[in-house]
């Protein structure tokens, strides 16, 4: 029972995780749809640039994204200091950037030039591929309980197999006998 466990559950916290991604890129679509759409613009000093790496361990290969850190002033007179990752390699400490930001309670900002067709084909295709892994993991699922539902019926124990036979003359009892 604990192995059947473990065939749901990984699948499970897999599509679980690839839900939550899902809704992040989501997410973070709308911020720039909202901040390109509301018109406000503004212009922004790059207070700072870093890069950080990931992988680069056994055979992957490293994974380098380059951060910029902006401050503007809202036209509220609020300001608003905000990170964006793979930003141009060109802006760099010092620079002034047009950024485009929606108002609220916690102003959205982006440093990206509109470019709303490319924000929905990267949205359509990630979500594309985690919808995949979603369907991948079901049919896992799917396939194990199909596959390994008649060995949980006859108490896990995968030597004995049940074979569905007509029945003889030898079945019947004594006193039904021909």
């Amino acid at each position: 029972m604990s192995m059947d466990f473990m065939f749901y559950a990984v699948p499970g916290l897999i599509m679980a995780l690839t839900v939550f991604l899902a809704a992040r890129v989501i997410r973070r679509a709308l911020e720039l749809r909202r901040a390109w759409n509301s018109g406000l613009t503004a212009e922004a000093r790059c207070l700072r640039t870093y890069t950080t790496t990931s992988g680069g361990s056994g055979d992957s290969s490293v994974r380098t994204t380059l951060h910029h850190v902006y401050e503007f002033t809202a036209r509220d007179g609020r300001t608003i200091r905000f990170e964006e990752e793979d930003g141009p390699g060109t802006t760099l400490e010092g620079d002034i950037v047009v950024v485009h930001y929606a108002e609220g309670e916690t102003v959205k900002a982006t440093a990206q030039a509109p470019s709303h067709v490319r924000n929905t084909a990267s949205t359509v295709g990630i979500l594309a591929f985690l919808s995949v892994v979603v369907v991948f993991c079901v049919g896992f699922m799917v396939t194990y309980t199909e596959v390994f539902a008649d060995n949980s019926l006859m108490g896990d124990d995968p030597s004995v197999s049940k074979v569905d036979e007509p029945s003889s003359i030898d079945d019947l009892p004594y006193d039904e006998l021909p």
